[in-house]
C-alpha cells in the first residue's frame, strides 16, 4: 500500500561498468531519474515475481527507453508468468519501442547461472511465496593474480613466466631455481557479491545457497510479533531474515519491504541486530558500496 516517503521496490546495481535493476515497481522511472541513474545505460531487468509491487513500473520504464531513442536490446529474467504481461504491454504500446526484448522465463529449482561474464556472474533461485518468485545472487568472480612489479625487475621476467604467475603457478627455471607464486604475485581483491531476496517464507535451502554472500538484502515485511500473519502471506520477520543471515555467514544485513502499517523502520533494524548485529534498515535513495 502507498505509504508517504517509501516507493515500491526497485534497486539498482551498478556491477563492473554493468547496470541492472532488480524489481521495477511503480514509478522506478522518476526515482531513476530523481536519483541520477542513468536509464539508457540498463543492461539487463531481473523480476522477482509479478505482484503489481514489483511489477508495475515496468510499462513506464520501458515506454520511456523506446521514447529516448533506446537501439541496444534488453534483456529481461522473469517468471514464466511474466510473458503474458509483457505480450500485452507489446500489443498495446510496442509500436514505439525500437530495441529488441530478450525475456528468459526463470524455471530452475535451485541456484543458477542466468547472465555471466569474464568478470561476474548472476544466479537466479527460487523462493517460498505462494507464487513463482525467484531470488538473485551478483558474483565477482575470482580475479587473476597481478604480478609485484618489483618481482618484474628483481628476476627479470619474461612475458611467459609472467603468465604462468598470473595463473597463480609458481615458476621453475632451467637453473633449478624456482620463483615462488605466493612472493612474486597477488590477488588484487577479493570477489564479492551481493544478494536480492524479496518476498519469501523461510525455507531450509536458504541459508546454503547464500552462505558467505558480502551483503544480503532481504525482506522483512513483518515485525517479529506479526509472524503467524507472516507464514500466511509467505513473508519473513525481522528474526526470521537475521537468523538467516547469522546462518549464513554473511558480512551485512540489510533489509526491507516493510509493512505498510508500521511508520518506524527503526523497529525493524532493532529487532534484527538483537541477532544479528551487522543489520541496516534501508531507505529510498540510500547507496550502498560492497
Amino acid at each position: 500500500m502507498p505509504v508517504r516517503g517509501r516507493n515500491q521496490s526497485a534497486q539498482a546495481v551498478s556491477l563492473h561498468g554493468r547496470l541492472f535493476v532488480v524489481d521495477c515497481g511503480e514509478g522506478t522511472q522518476y526515482r531513476m531519474v530523481e536519483y541520477g541513474v542513468p536509464m539508457m545505460k540498463l543492461d539487463s531487468l531481473f523480476l522477482s515475481h509479478i505482484h503489481g509491487d514489483h511489477v508495475f513500473g515496468f510499462f513506464g520504464l520501458l515506454s520511456t527507453l523506446g521514447m529516448k531513442g533506446r537501439q541496444t536490446p534488453l534483456s529481461i529474467f522473469a517468471p514464466p508468468a511474466f510473458g503474458p504481461l509483457l505480450k500485452f504491454f507489446l500489443s498495446y504500446y510496442g509500436d514505439g519501442i525500437g530495441f529488441e526484448i530478450r525475456f528468459t522465463p526463470l524455471k530452475m529449482k535451485e541456484p543458477e547461472i542466468i547472465l555471466e561474464s569474464k568478470s561476474i556472474c548472476v544466479k537466479a533461485f527460487p523462493l517460498n511465496h505462494g507464487i513463482e518468485t525467484f531470488g538473485f545472487l551478483f558474483q565477482e568472480k575470482e580475479p587473476p593474480f597481478n604480478v609485484r612489479k618489483e618481482a618484474i625487475e628483481q628476476y627479470g621476467l619474461t612475458l611467459t613466466e609472467i603468465g604462468t604467475l598470473k595463473r597463480g603457478e609458481d615458476v621453475l627455471r632451467a637453473d633449478g631455481s624456482v620463483i615462488p607464486a605466493a612472493e612474486a604475485a597477488y590477488k588484487p581483491f577479493v570477489p564479492r557479491s551481493y544478494a536480492y531476496v524479496s518476498d519469501t517464507a523461510p525455507f531450509p535451502e536458504e541459508a546454503a545457497w547464500l552462505k558467505g554472500t558480502t551483503v544480503l538484502y532481504h525482506e522483512t515485511t513483518y515485525l517479529d510479533e506479526l509472524a503467524a500473519q507472516g507464514a500466511q502471506r509467505h513473508h519473513s520477520t525481522t528474526v526470521q531474515a537475521a537468523s538467516l543471515a547469522k546462518e549464513a555467514g554473511v558480512g551485512k544485513l540489510l533489509i526491507g519491504h516493510y509493512s505498510s502499517r508500521s511508520a518506524d523502520i527503526k523497529a525493524y533494524e532493532k529487532e534484527c541486530r538483537r541477532i544479528f548485529p551487522e543489520s541496516f534498515s534501508t531507505s529510498d535513495g540510500e547507496v550502498y558500496d560492497i
